[in-house]
């Protein structure tokens, strides 16, 4: 089976104007996990790209990584903007372990953070490993290595025990098998389930116990929202309006999001376009009976025209 595409979820207007349209997916599972809306393809594999990190970072957790700070856990569940709080706490974990940013096994970039980039850029810095988004699920890989007596040699390869035991988790909590194993851009592997098995993680680990693996991961990404992402990102900033919200962003257009005792929410748009997220994003949390005044806020994504508002993306869903 394979991801046939999506259908119009997002109307691009412009001065009264269509100009545009974002096809897509996405589904709403109530607090039972069973689905209550969807629309597009919702049972197909995909690859949820970095919204996968959270179930990751569970299985770090079962293979024996410890760590006292729950922001440092939110770090190996990020996708991280590159801003100094942020590589701070990256080379803290790599110290911890002995390790140097020349260990991880990310490629050098630059932040994704438009603000940390042009900073960085203006002091006269370069792309690093350490800038890299996904640097500090590496640092966690690493340390899970060491933890349980694994060689961090290649600990990004298929078949290292590390990545072997983070599928158990992904496929666990998913409640399905992976369908395909591909390499993301930070070169760990990324595993494909389909969009209600992603929501479904999500929702595992709003619901889970406390002490738990996967509550310890969503409690800490709910405490550290500023960590997850980053200034003006899209889950950061969902997270930081909704309490107790758990969100995840994902390259390519993806989203997951879970709330306790309300449901969950997984989409992708499918030319990848972040700016379609949000307003599909607040009217599948209108769907599960979730409206707040800040979600008008955050669903809102304005067009301009010499500066001023001019239109803006609207859900057709």
């Amino acid at each position: 089976m394979t991801y046939s595409g999506g259908v119009p979820l997002v109307e691009v207007v412009r001065s009264g104007f269509t100009e545009g349209l974002h096809r897509g997916s996405v589904v709403a599972l109530d607090a039972t996990g069973t689905p209550v809306a969807a629309a597009g393809d919702v049972t197909a594999p995909i690859f949820p790209r970095s919204s996968n990190k959270p179930m990751q970072a569970v299985g770090m957790l079962r293979a024996g990584l410890r760590l006292s700070d729950p922001g440092d856990l939110a770090m190996v569940a990020a996708s991280h903007f590159g801003e100094p709080a942020q590589l701070t706490r990256v080379r803290a974990l790599l110290d911890s372990g002995g390790f140097t940013e020349a260990d991880l096994g990310c490629p050098p970039e630059l932040p994704i953070g438009e603000d940390a980039c042009a900073a960085l850029l203006r002091a006269g810095g370069t792309a690093s490993r350490l800038a890299m988004n996904c640097s500090g699920k590496h640092a966690g890989m690493l340390l899970t290595c060491q933890a349980a007596g694994w060689p961090v040699e290649d600990y990004w390869a298929p078949a290292h025990p590390l990545q072997q035991r983070l599928r158990a988790a992904v496929e666990e909590c998913a409640g399905e098998p992976a369908a395909a194993v591909g390499v993301d851009g930070c070169g760990a592997p990324v595993l494909a389930i389909s969009l209600t098995a992603l929501a479904r993680a999500f929702l595992r680990l709003v619901e889970a116990d406390p002490g738990t693996p996967e509550r310890a991961v969503a409690d800490a990404m709910r405490a550290h929202p500023e960590l997850v992402g980053g200034t003006g990102g899209q889950d950061t900033r969902l997270m930081t309006a909704v309490p107790g919200l758990l969100a995840k962003v994902g390259a390519e257009g993806v989203f997951a999001l879970a709330v306790p005792q309300i449901g969950a929410v997984a989409l992708k748009i499918d030319d990848g376009a972040a700016r379609a997220r949000p307003a599909v994003l607040v009217s599948a949390l209108r769907r599960l009976g979730l409206d707040t005044p800040a979600l008008a806020g955050f669903g809102r994504v304005p067009l301009y025209g010499r500066g001023e508002p001019v239109g803006a993306l609207t859900s057709l869903w």
